[in-house]
């Protein structure tokens, strides 16, 4: 019973430092420590240093090394800083000039927030914002109604967008443990859809296109700012090929290396694209490197083998599936309740995760739909949370309120469940 305690006590301990913005990972290592603690009358001593070494390098009792969590670790930092480059050398601008240029009837209003996706760096909708404010005043949007627009199309991306933390997260082996692009796969429908519901509610915001007094001239020049973040997705494709080709089946064991090699060759690729002198871009790149993502990599490990060696989520499993809901209900609501309580897709995914998979064999799924619908509501609950960084700086920056979008964002979010439920539990089971 200690331990079911102390896990709950972790759990406030982590959410409590996270709202008030303390380091992500640390609050999961102190966290770690809290579990740890209320486990020690029904643990052996030395199997927590032996979940320490695993959860970082070393698994004592297979006697191997194991990678994962470096090579993560070393694969978001590269992502953040991927992502800074672009915005600190102003290849987004470029980019978002020619795409202005050629959807200048009202699409540049789905079109902006969505390039700015692209780039999977917390509080991104504040550099949209600006110009969706501008574009929406042409329309006569209300400042809630630009709002949403701006967070919901910024984030079309995350079901299928590869190089984001939240994916390789729940890919990983001490995860759902599946290939990447299966996951796509699954997700898709959740993509289409996401696009659907904000084509449509941008239809209903603009009652009428002004017609303009001359044609812009369509500019494409900045569209060669597409080629960094996809690259490593090209990349992928590409060796997933090759390897395919030479009867390498088991790409799940290569992809995050091939992810970080991907990364590395698109930092080059904006430095040619972009024209600047090196010794700028090597300055840039050091003032966009930051090592939260990777502290928060090491302290998900370290929290969910202390997790596991406390057996504390399983005795809450069997508590939570005494309850008359089916397991999918449980395994869509957990995350997504984590999702809003954190504001964070990734540190959602990183708390539900080791509470729902007791539930994965009694879903009827398989591993792929299950990690589905664990990504996708722990999306929806992120997305919709008022402490969502993007939904914070978006609405203070637009002079309006977060609770102003819940009206369109609760139909929003129930139809985008709904349709990815029904997919899921029809064709992966």
């Amino acid at each position: 019973m200690l331990n079911l305690i102390g896990i709950i006590i972790a759990f406030i301990v982590v959410i409590f430092l996270i709202r008030i913005k303390f380091n992500f990972g640390l609050s999961l290592v102190l966290g770690s420590f809290v579990v740890v603690f209320f486990s020690l009358p029904d643990t052996d001593l030395i199997e927590i240093p032996k979940a320490f070494g695993k959860a970082l390098i070393y698994d004592f009792d297979n006697q191997v090394f194991d990678f994962q969590t470096i090579e993560l670790a070393i694969l978001l930092t590269l992502i953040y800083i991927l992502a800074k480059s672009m915005q600190e050398t102003g290849a987004i601008k470029k980019m978002i000039k020619s795409l202005r240029s050629i959807f200048y009837k009202g699409g540049t209003l789905g079109v902006i927030p969505a390039v700015y996706g692209l780039m999977p760096v917390p509080g991104g909708a504040l550099f949209s914002a600006p110009l969706i404010d501008k574009e929406g005043e042409k329309y006569k949007l209300k400042q809630s109604q630009k709002n949403f627009l701006n967070v919901w199309f910024r984030h079309i991306w995350f079901p299928i967008y590869p190089v984001s933390s939240a994916m390789m997260l729940i890919i990983s082996a001490d995860f759902a443990d599946i290939d990447i692009y299966e996951l796509i796969v699954a997700n898709f429908p959740a993509f289409i859809t996401f696009i659907i519901i904000g084509l449509i509610f941008l239809k209903f915001y603009i009652k009428k296109i002004p017609n303009p007094k001359t044609i812009p001239k369509k500019e494409y020049s900045g569209l060669v700012y597409l080629l960094p973040p996809i690259l490593p997705i090209i990349i992928y494709i590409i060796c997933f090929s090759t390897f395919t080709a030479i009867g390498i089946e088991n790409l799940k064991d290569f992809q995050r290396s091939i992810f970080i090699v991907g990364v590395v060759f698109s930092i080059l690729i904006l430095y040619f694209l972009i024209k600047i002198n090196w010794k700028k871009y090597c300055d840039i790149i050091k003032r966009s490197l930051s090592f939260n993502l990777a502290f928060a990599i090491i302290g998900i490990m370290i929290f969910r083998q202390m997790i596991e060696l406390s057996k504390a989520n399983e005795i809450i499993a069997t508590m939570i599936g005494g309850l008359p809901f089916h397991a999918i209900f449980i395994v869509i609501i957990v995350p997504l309740i984590m999702g809003l309580i954190t504001g964070y897709n990734f540190g959602a995914i990183a708390l539900s995760y080791f509470l729902v998979e007791p539930f994965f064999e009694y879903t009827g799924l398989n591993m792929i739909g299950f990690a589905s619908l664990i990504f996708i509501s722990s999306l929806v609950g992120y997305l919709i949370s008022p402490i969502h960084l993007c939904n914070v700086v978006s609405s203070e920056y637009l002079k309006t309120d977060t609770t102003r979008m819940y009206k369109m964002y609760i139909p929003a979010v129930i139809c985008l469940l709904i349709a990815q439920t029904s997919i899921v539990v029809l064709f992966y089971r």
